[in-house]
């Protein structure tokens, strides 16, 4: 569909260029997500020897769920928060913020990694990257049709074209959220539910997701706003961007179905 709306706005080249676009950010993303997730915040890994308690939580974990051990990353952010990345369960890592690890006892540190791992067990990692770059070609596009708006002269043929681009213009960075919204609204609640299993306990998970909710609306993260929701909590909360890309579901929501589970 994006190749389609590149080839009306360009022509043949537009097609083209579209057409290469899409598949340098499939193929980059794929191969690259985690090293360019970790890399945009910050995160650095440790091992055995660094955080033994913590590393030995997550072997536990993911013995649990039946997954090869992950690597083990620490974001220096004081916001509490984590995430998951990589293409598939042999080439995942999980990240927390060092605000985290200050926050959480080790019953909500538990269920906070168990969620995490779940999202590897589930491939949500994977999806929610094909969202992402979905997201980001369809808004590369609506910018292209912008440009093509201001910049299309007098001429008939270039007004048309920039008449045909404004709705592009208007619902592309809308579709982008939309695709976000999606994907990350209903893997969350997946996610929560499997992490309770992985962990034995839904308890830990809730009491953590009120704690994150409360410290993430305290505490500001510097995050691009396409990366917000690889998190487990909307890292945004402490903007007033995050509104407009609310990609997670009601805190209230996920423990309430959390305590409901567990009970």
């Amino acid at each position: 569909m994006v190749i389609m709306i590149g080839g009306v706005l360009g022509g043949q080249s537009g097609m083209v260029m579209a057409f290469v676009f899409a598949l340098v950010m499939n193929g980059g993303s794929y191969w690259f997500s985690d090293k360019i997730a970790l890399s945009m915040t910050g995160a650095q890994p440790v091992d055995k020897e660094e955080a033994p308690e913590l590393y030995g939580i997550v072997e536990r974990l993911a013995k649990n769920a039946d997954l090869p051990m992950p690597r083990v990353y620490i974001t220096p952010s004081p916001q509490p928060n984590a995430f998951a990345t990589g293409r598939d369960p042999q080439h995942s890592a999980v990240a927390i913020t060092q605000g985290l690890l200050s926050l959480l006892n080790q019953e909500e540190l538990e269920g906070v990694l168990a969620h995490e791992l779940a999202h590897i067990k589930n491939r949500d990692v994977l999806i929610s990257t094909v969202a992402a770059v979905m997201a980001g070609v369809i808004t590369t596009v609506a910018n292209w049709a912008q440009w093509a708006l201001m910049f299309g002269g007098a001429g008939s043929d270039e007004e048309e074209g920039g008449l045909a681009a404004l709705p592009l213009i208007i619902l592309g960075p809308l579709a982008a959220m939309l695709v976000q919204m999606a994907v990350s609204r209903s893997r969350e609640y997946i996610a929560d539910s499997t992490g309770a299993e992985i962990a034995g306990s839904s308890r830990g998970l809730a009491n953590a997701l009120l704690k994150l909710h409360q410290g993430s609306r305290m505490i500001p993260m510097q995050v691009s706003p396409a990366a917000s929701h690889m998190f487990i909590v909307n890292p945004l909360n402490a903007q007033r961007v995050a509104n407009l890309f609310s990609t997670h579901p009601p805190i209230e929501d996920r423990v309430a179905k959390l305590r409901k589970l567990g009970a």
